[in-house]
């Protein structure tokens, strides 16, 4: 049995028989006007976040979700695109999707505005999706991808890209895990479906999106997710996993490298009413700019002692430099 077959059998019986504690989200459920999320929806929610953000979901978009669960993030994005198809489900595994489909019925009886065939529940495979050529505006997968394999995850990634529309988003949610993993648990098939061993460090997932062709990267949260100790697992030390929002945007790659904001801010405090670096980025006097990683660079190049450049703080929400 490969990797792949044992996540697959997991997540068949956590479609037919819910596993609440599965896994356990560290961002609180999105709370909008007459949405009403069904019980089944939150215990069957196994994410390790959000994939969903107002911001993303402006002008009826066309969403793909990977990995449907039991329907919670379906549901939640088809407040945003309230039309027929308007929302694409895809999972290989055939009792979660019956059990999203399902679900969806209550949240018809909860969610008067809500009808079952916004979403388009398809049977299929990340790595090989059945979505058209630049077809999505939105894409999201939450704790999905930190289970393949690095091979697979580039595929997966690859897929997702060649299915958004130029400017499109990739919003993605997984634990990743800045401590070496043992190869024992690395290799320990259900131990990674379980969406721990398969963690990656962050600034290589973030390679891989913009290796992938990704031009924007936002790290929009990174929280303590789990810890591997020691008399619980195979493990000479404790490892701790965080959990990550992050946003990939299709944009061209410049010259200089992709735009990856972490979270950093630049303040400019010298006599001026204003600095200008002459590369697009002016800073009032004394008023806060966030900035991404490249930028926070250039701007320390620089040796100036009247701009105060921030450490990552891994919570980005916009209005950035470039």
């Amino acid at each position: 049995m490969s990797y792949l077959d044992a996540t697959e059998d997991l997540y068949k019986k956590a479609a037919l028989t819910p596993d609440v504690g599965l896994c356990c989200t560290t961002t609180p459920v999105w709370k909008f006007p007459e949405l009403e999320i069904p019980k089944i929806m939150l215990e069957m929610n196994y994410g390790c976040g959000s994939t969903v953000n107002p911001r993303d979901l402006v002008n009826n978009p066309k969403i793909l979700y990977v990995g449907v669960g039991g329907g919670m993030e379906l549901l939640q994005f088809s407040y945003f695109s309230r039309q027929k198809g308007g929302v694409t489900g895809i999972d290989i595994v055939d009792e979660m999707l019956d059990a999203s489909k399902k679900n969806f019925k209550e949240a018809e009886e909860l969610n008067p505005w809500f009808k079952s065939d916004f979403v388009d529940l398809k049977k299929g495979d990340a790595l090989n999706l059945p979505v058209e050529d630049e077809s999505i505006d939105v894409a999201a997968q939450n704790c999905l991808f930190n289970i393949f394999k690095l091979d697979d995850l580039k595929k997966a990634l690859k897929e997702m890209y060649r299915v958004l529309k130029p400017h499109g988003r990739l919003v993605l949610s997984d634990p990743i895990c800045d401590q070496d993993m043992p190869e024992n648990l690395r290799n320990d098939d259900r131990l990674r479906a379980l969406c721990l061993s398969g963690s990656i460090p962050l600034k290589d997932y973030i390679k891989m999106l913009t290796d992938v062709g990704f031009g924007t990267i936002e790290v929009r949260a990174k929280r303590p997710y789990r810890i591997l100790d020691t008399n619980h697992y195979d493990t000479d030390e404790n490892i701790m996993i965080e959990s990550v929002e992050v946003c990939a945007i299709k944009d061209p790659i410049q010259e200089d490298g992709a735009c990856v904001f972490t979270g950093k801010s630049a303040i400019y405090f010298g006599n001026e009413d204003f600095f200008d670096d002459k590369k697009g980025h002016v800073m009032m006097q004394n008023q806060p700019l966030a900035i991404c990683d490249k930028t926070a660079g250039a701007l320390a190049d620089l040796n100036r002692d009247d701009i105060y450049i921030s450490e990552s703080t891994y919570h980005y929400d916009g209005g950035g430099c470039c």
